[in-house]
């Protein structure tokens, strides 16, 4: 292990975060460098436990006490090998994944965790700098082509493990620019472009080729899809957004966080001028209280808004593990991301009844009631209606499944009871050679488990074009959502 006594003396300790009225002058992301030191002091913390319960909470399966341990060490240079080893991409994953491996740790029983999710980002940002991180191009090709469709970290993914394999792979993406949501749902503040970009060049230069601004069932029909390659890997995501079909629906100024949020993407990537939808000068309403509410808050905050309101039906949640979430589950407990951080208010066990307009059809305030639940049912507290004024309101609900697009109509692949598509446990839909990998399969998830069924998926096209077995599985059968 790597420090024997080193949970027991340092305590936990984590990057501090920008002052919030200079980080709300910019879109940079919001944490301030972190001592080298310090951070190998934090890895020392990891017990490297006989039975590594951070490897339940990380789909990645990722070798966690191992790169503590080489950190810890000062041997940051085969840190980064282990890490790379099971994660093609541990930047995206150490800004944006809420990390359930550190609720998993073994002091998570009783004491804080490892900050298991910075160690990883220092790993990867130092691999970065020393020149580490280089292109790794196949030494054989087996004449075999792939087409991802998609190009989230799902595909990306997929895209690096089949081109590393020795296949000629080609990502289709039907935005303008390569990344999916890492390009235009995430938001700077979160995760900088540079960060995704850098890893693009080095696929690029590995071999996969990038088709950006290709909708395929649209620009490009399937049945050529089909004829260009061996195997198809769909990887669009789940991108139907939940809706709130209440009384005033129809209004202006009410639109989905995917409508809202990639504008200001496109404003910092010099497109344009002013996002054609801004929360500047206007009271924001943001319903739903997950992480795309948090970024949609954390941008309307950047925009110049009023006042920022953001709902959600569930009752706050405790403080502190409940005893029906035990260890080493993940908690739903009460978090404070950076965006709530900035301000604003949250309201729980709250419900939208109706939105309500002005004279010109545009929103003006939400009715709200408050609720409380009763054998699995939302009923709404007497005497508790109220209106919340608001020119902007903004739906983050989550999402339904993928579009059900002509892509899937034109494959004929089956949809299983969700509305995802339907795979079996090699990740192949019911069309042959036409696999599933991430949200258009497993349904709205994590970006880890994007990461790792890319990962998974990529094995089941290798071993079914081949007949092989060389690439790597991070998701066992047993995990898989089945046909």
């Amino acid at each position: 292990m790597a420090d024997p006594k080193g949970f027991l003396t340092t305590p936990r300790e984590l990057p501090k975060r920008r002052p919030v009225d200079l980080r709300l002058m910019d879109w940079r992301e919001v944490y301030e460098d972190f001592d080298r030191g310090a951070l190998e002091h934090q890895a020392g913390r990891c017990m490297n436990c006989g039975i590594p319960f951070c490897h339940q909470g990380c789909p990645l399966g990722n070798l966690i006490p191992e790169w503590n341990d080489l950190v810890w060490r000062h041997d940051w240079r085969e840190a980064i090998e282990r890490l790379h080893a099971t994660n093609n991409f541990p930047e995206f994953t150490g800004t944006l994944c809420p990390a359930p491996c550190e609720p998993a740790c073994v002091l998570s029983i009783n004491a804080d965790p490892v900050t298991i999710k910075n160690v990883e980002i220092e790993i990867i940002d130092r691999a970065w700098a020393e020149g580490w991180v280089t292109p790794q191009p196949p030494v054989t090709r087996t004449g075999h082509s792939v087409g991802v469709v998609g190009s989230g970290p799902a595909g990306l993914a997929a895209a690096q493990q089949l081109t590393r394999a020795g296949h000629d792979v080609v990502v289709y993406e039907r935005a303008d620019r390569i990344g999916g949501l890492l390009r235009y749902g995430i938001p700077e503040f979160k995760m900088e472009k540079k960060r995704l970009d850098r890893r693009l060049e080095q696929m690029q230069a590995e071999g996969t080729l990038f088709r950006a601004g290709q909708n395929v069932g649209e620009d490009l029909a399937v049945s050529e899809l089909r004829e260009r390659h061996d195997a198809v890997v769909l990887a669009g995501g789940a991108t139907a957004a939940r809706d709130l079909p209440a009384p005033g629906r129809e209004l202006d100024g009410i639109h989905q966080a995917m409508e809202y949020l990639p504008w200001s993407n496109r404003v910092q990537q010099g497109d344009i001028d002013a996002p054609p939808i801004t929360a500047h000068g206007k009271d924001v309403v943001i319903i739903g209280g997950g992480d795309t509410g948090a970024d949609c808050l954390g941008t309307a905050h950047r925009q110049g808004a009023v006042s920022v309101t953001q709902l959600e039906i569930m009752p706050t949640p405790p403080d502190h593990r409940p005893e029906t979430q035990p260890w080493p589950t993940y908690p739903m407990i009460y978090r404070v991301s950076s965006a709530h951080e900035e301000g604003g208010q949250r309201l729980f066990s709250v419900n939208t009844r109706q939105f309500l307009g002005d004279e010109q059809g545009r929103v003006r305030a939400l009715q709200l009631v408050e609720v409380q639940m009763q054998e699995g049912t939302f009923v709404p507290v007497e005497g508790t209606e109220c209106e919340l004024p608001c020119q902007l309101v903004l739906l983050a609900m989550g999402f339904v499944g993928p579009d059900k697009s002509k892509l899937l109509s034109d494959l004929g692949v089956e949809l299983d009871q969700r509305s995802n598509v339907a795979r079996d446990a090699d990740f192949m839909s019911s069309a042959e050679g036409v696999f599933v990998a991430g949200d258009m399969g497993r349904g709205q998830s994590l970006i880890v488990w994007a990461i790792a069924e890319g990962r998974s998926a990529a094995a089941g096209v290798d071993r079914w074009l081949t007949g092989r077995d060389v690439l790597p599985v991070a998701i066992a059968p047993t995990d898989r959502p089945l046909a």
